[in-house]
């Protein structure tokens, strides 16, 4: 008599449980919705596109404007769900300008040689939407201002075999992963 007792209490509770518990299953699926995976989740899901024009440059080497744009198109297409596209009506532009170029001697031999020189350069950037509404994120930038700036240094070393256009290209490779690197959507 006590074992039917129990298999009595066990349906009953199976009986009370099982609304819940389907319940349950049917909603949590519906609380992850909004959820997204991947590097998606890390950037503006309303931009698709991205215009990325020739760098202006206001420097005395001309050849820089074009490697900052490749390589800015690159990292983009490479590490970001935007498209670039050569199109000035896409979702958003991207528009960079080179303000300065310099170097420095930061170590000299005794015959006043530069030994290790620093190569710095700096660039202003905007993007913006088609309405021209910021989408870079940034607590630093003034308000009522919309341009950033990046500045990048490399250092290298002319007695070991090393140029100024490889430490240049060092740098427009770095500043190409800091702009890509700012166009995430902050939390």
């Amino acid at each position: 008599m006590l074992r039917l007792q129990n298999k009595w209490t066990s349906h009953r509770l199976a009986w009370i449980y099982t609304p819940w518990l389907l319940a349950l299953l049917l909603l949590s699926p519906a609380g992850c919705a909004g959820y997204q995976l991947g590097n998606r989740s890390l950037y503006n899901p309303n931009i698709r596109t991205v215009y990325i024009p020739v760098v202006r440059n206001d420097t005395f080497r001309h050849e820089l404007g074009v490697q900052l744009t490749e390589a800015i198109q690159k990292a983009v297409e490479l590490r970001t769900p935007y498209k670039v596209v050569a199109n000035p009506s896409a979702d958003s532009t991207l528009t960079c300008r080179i303000t300065t170029e310099t170097k420095r001697t930061v170590t000299e031999a005794v015959t006043d040689e530069p030994r290790a020189v620093e190569a710095l350069v700096t660039i202003e950037l905007t993007w913006t939407d088609r309405r021209g509404n910021l989408l870079m994120e940034n607590q630093i930038v003034p308000l009522g201002e919309l341009a950033f700036y990046f500045v990048e240094g490399v250092d290298f070393v002319p007695e070991a075999g090393q140029s100024m256009a490889t430490a240049q290209h060092q740098a427009v490779e770095r500043l190409a992963d800091q702009i890509v690197g700012q166009m995430e959507v902050r939390w």
